[in-house]
């Protein structure tokens, strides 16, 4: 059992996470580092937490699929990630994840900055409130606009090719798309295609954290006829070539990242919570207590 859990500490700083995906690991140009084992209720994270300091910014980061890549999207324990960055003060979340293109505009090598999802995952929990909880965060908008705002604009700055919105369709995998299916996601009018970041976007709201995703094309799926269809050298080629222009995107936009937010992601809470406070027991208010103490 994890210790007995506290309210984190009001921050006097802005604390970032990071979270990598595919080809971003760990991340360069730290300092103060520290590496982080943290116990979570939902049980282990992808890996340790890494703090350490960008500039004025404290940053925690984390692989989700662990270094190595050693984790399959199904079995990312992402309440444990989020729960973990929140424990540790974290109130602002930008993700980086490796995506297929569904649009022939977005070509393998572009980025794209997300704005809306569409969930076709089966079997991964994607909630904080259950068992003697409820509550019914809004997610029309499951990205922050203000931290979008920042990627698309660090992307712009440096030159690259970056689309500005677009559906993120969240597959089950680890395989990838029948053709089918592609084409079947293609007439959603979706953007992109990947396995991991709705339920981490759907648990930042719930924890009144704000998340943006920055997606890199690695292939076109398996729908283009004039493309081969997707394989996993084709991505690590990508990846490799762009991952370090993921990188120099979060350099730039993580230092502006200080000056306030005008979104409404901290307070996503506030009238969410539908259960009676005097029915919330003991060992849910110890589980949630980064979350809802504020609220009880």
């Amino acid at each position: 059992m994890p210790p007995p859990l506290t309210m984190t500490e009001p921050q006097s700083e802005l604390t970032l996470g990071v979270i990598g995906g595919s080809g971003l690991y760990e991340m360069d140009g730290l300092s103060e580092v520290r590496e982080i084992a943290l116990a979570t209720p939902y049980g282990p994270p992808s890996d340790a937490f890494i703090t350490g300091r960008l500039g004025p910014i404290r940053l925690v980061f984390l692989p989700r699929h662990g270094r190595g890549h050693r984790i399959s999207p199904s079995e990312i324990n992402f309440r444990a990630n989020i729960w973990g960055l929140k424990k540790l003060g974290v109130s602002r979340i930008l993700s980086v994840s490796a995506v297929g293109s569904l649009r022939e505009d977005i070509v393998p090598g572009h980025f794209v900055v997300i704005d809306q999802f569409i969930d076709r995952t089966r079997h991964r929990p994607d909630t904080f409130f259950h068992d003697g909880i409820v509550a019914h965060v809004q997610f029309a908008d499951p990205v922050c606009s203000d931290l979008r705002q920042h990627l698309l604009v660090a992307a712009r700055g440096l030159g690259l090719t970056v689309h500005d919105g677009g559906a993120y369709v969240n597959m089950e995998g680890p395989q990838f798309s029948t053709r089918a299916e592609s084409h079947l996601y293609r007439s959603f009018g979706a953007a992109v295609i990947g396995m991991t970041n709705l339920q981490e976007a759907k648990l930042a709201r719930e924890a009144e954290i704000c998340y943006a995703t920055l997606a890199m094309a690695t292939d076109y799926d398996c729908w283009h006829e004039s493309h081969d269809s997707v394989t996993v050298e084709a991505i690590v080629a990508i990846m490799h070539k762009n991952v370090g222009n993921a990188r120099e995107v979060l350099r730039r936009a993580i230092p502006k990242l200080a000056a306030p937010s005008a979104c409404h992601c901290g307070s996503a809470l506030k009238t969410a919570i539908m259960t009676d406070r005097r029915q919330i027991g003991p060992e849910v208010r110890q589980r949630l207590a980064p979350l809802i103490e504020r609220y009880l």
